[in-house]
């Protein structure tokens, strides 16, 4: 039977004058930790909405948080094989 793995996401929003941060924080079981980041900002002109705000921002910090991971998996490439790694997104 295989062997499954979890890693989890943990997602922090907050709010501060109009503009809506967020955090995706990916913790595995070999107790590595990557980061993503995320903003949205409110236009004055618009209704205030603030749920579009933190799917904005989660979007954001998920998307950040993925290319981050692609460039850790490309140094981790470059340190076991000693040759120049180009992972595409």
């Amino acid at each position: 039977m295989p062997v499954a793995k979890q890693w989890t996401v943990d997602v922090y929003i907050g709010e501060h004058n109009g503009t809506t941060s967020a955090e995706a924080r990916l913790h595995t079981e070999e107790d590595t930790e990557v980061v993503g980041t995320g903003k949205a900002r409110l236009n004055p002109a618009d209704e205030d909405i603030p749920e579009i705000g933190d799917e904005l921002a989660v979007a954001r910090a998920l998307s950040d948080l993925g290319h981050r991971l692609l460039l850790t998996a490309a140094a981790d490439i470059e340190a076991v094989s000693d040759k120049p790694t180009h992972l595409t997104w």
